[in-house]
């Protein structure tokens, strides 16, 4: 792998590690009895946006109807993340450490797609709209290292958030 390429994956670890940094402040506020359920959608939503469009650039040779496809979801977990901040606030104390783990979680999936843009551009640009699959898919171990940290670090603690928050929504003082 180039140097590139390392320090790509390594700014996908922190992107991970950030989203797990919020999941942990989630839980010292106690998401599943004040901003409940509501909340917690929008992180499996933004959640969700942001895994489609991984594995659809893992999948899909570069084109402009791929780019388009990663700008329409970036801008969905944008408006998903504003959404997210309207339901938690006033209900839910966002503390310093939260407000700037939010920093790092909304201007990744940009910087994401400014990288992309950049370097599969010119492919892009000779593909046109036709979608194809990559001549040459990832091999599993690339599959594996992509997705194995984004289930731990992510998506178990957002099944711990959801469970949470479903279990706490009949109880008093629970936000649905």
């Amino acid at each position: 792998m180039t140097a590139t390429l390392w320090g790509l994956y390594a700014g996908y670890l922190l992107w991970l590690l950030a989203g797990c940094v919020d999941f942990h402040c989630h839980r010292r506020t106690d998401l599943a009895q004040t901003s409940g359920l509501r909340e917690s959608v929008l992180h499996l939503l933004q959640t969700g946006l942001m895994g489609v469009m991984l594995v659809a650039w893992m999948l899909f040779q570069p084109s402009l109807a791929l780019a388009m496809l990663m700008g329409v979801l970036v801008l969905a977990h944008a408006m998903a993340g504003y959404a997210d901040t309207r339901v938690a606030w006033p209900r839910r104390a966002i503390t310093p450490l939260e407000q700037h783990v939010h920093s790092v979680l909304d201007t990744a999936p940009w910087i994401v797609l400014g990288v992309v843009l950049y370097r599969d551009g010119g492919l892009a640009m000779q593909q046109g709209w036709d979608w194809a699959w990559r001549s040459q898919l990832p091999p599993a171990s690339a599959w594996a290292a992509v997705l194995a940290p984004a289930l731990l670090l992510c998506v178990l603690p957002l099944l711990q958030e959801l469970r949470a928050a479903w279990r706490a929504r009949g109880e008093p003082g629970a936000h649905p």
